[in-house]
């Protein structure tokens, strides 16, 4: 299978990957094990009419999961069959009760649960579905050779999703402490240790807009949509750990240059 091709750590290595990104990419998905997953699911997935059947199908749920970065979940098949089973609409289903909002996500575009309309039958869902599938599967690439470049990938594609949506500015935070590549991101960001999650949630909270609005100059957390700010973001994580990592890849000059420029 074709690995990701990283030529560094770090800022430069990040700004290597974010230009041969698409053709990377593109011929990671090209890869047997990749096609012969995908094409199984957008063959069968419409078919598919109950959670018990798609669990049941480890190739289907592979991409499935894969697809929502729960890839780890591959073997707790009793507790993913059943959190689609109870859907979303319930605030007390197996979905709505777990602070990281990609199970919600998960079950809500399958809709298997009660009152739920299929998420196979909407136009494009195999596509979409595949497509996530390819690009989580390629940050875990990433990963294995270098975790930020994992972190950073993810948080490029699915912050503005994360941040956008109706909900308040804490809600928002609250989401971003729930999915751990984000909270990974901005807590390296902010100079959180890791520690830091075992707070009290409202204590994370205040600290969480306090930080975000000396470093960036913003509270809500919409803001990191713009392209703009989530780069300052995506930067000072990758600078901030590759200090933490000894600055490896680059000069502790160039690196303190970025984080002030930041």
């Amino acid at each position: 299978m074709f690995q990701p091709v990283l030529v560094s750590s770090g800022i430069v290595g990040w700004q290597f990957l974010q230009r041969t990104y698409d053709q990377q990419l593109e011929t990671f998905s090209q890869s047997a094990a990749q096609k012969r997953d995908t094409d199984h699911f957008v063959e069968k997935i419409r078919s598919v009419t109950s959670a018990e059947e798609l669990v049941s199908d480890r190739q289907l749920l592979t991409v499935a999961l894969g697809a929502f970065g729960l890839q780890d979940d591959i073997d707790n098949r009793y507790f993913i069959q059943k959190m689609l089973e109870e859907g979303t609409t319930a605030d007390d289903a197996l979905a709505n009760r777990f602070t990281d909002s990609r199970y919600t996500e998960f079950s809500a575009a399958f809709g298997l649960g009660p009152g739920e309309i299929r998420g196979s039958l909407r136009s494009g869902f195999a596509e979409g579905i595949v497509d996530r599938f390819q690009a989580n599967s390629f940050e875990i690439a990433a990963g294995a050779q270098d975790e930020t470049m994992r972190i950073a990938l993810y948080a490029q594609r699915t912050l503005d999703e994360v941040v956008g949506g109706s909900g308040s500015e804490a809600q928002k935070w609250f989401s971003i402490m729930g999915q751990p590549p984000l909270r990974t991101m901005f807590e390296t960001a902010f100079g959180l240790p890791s520690s830091f999650g075992q707070a009290d949630i409202d204590l994370q909270l205040g600290v969480f807009q306090d930080r975000a609005q000396r470093s960036f100059g913003v509270s809500d957390p919409s803001e990191f949509a713009d392209p703009e700010i989530m780069d300052r973001l995506i930067t000072t994580y990758l600078a901030r750990s590759q200090i933490a990592n000894g600055g490896a890849g680059e000069s502790g000059a160039s690196i303190a240059l970025t984080l002030l420029s930041s």
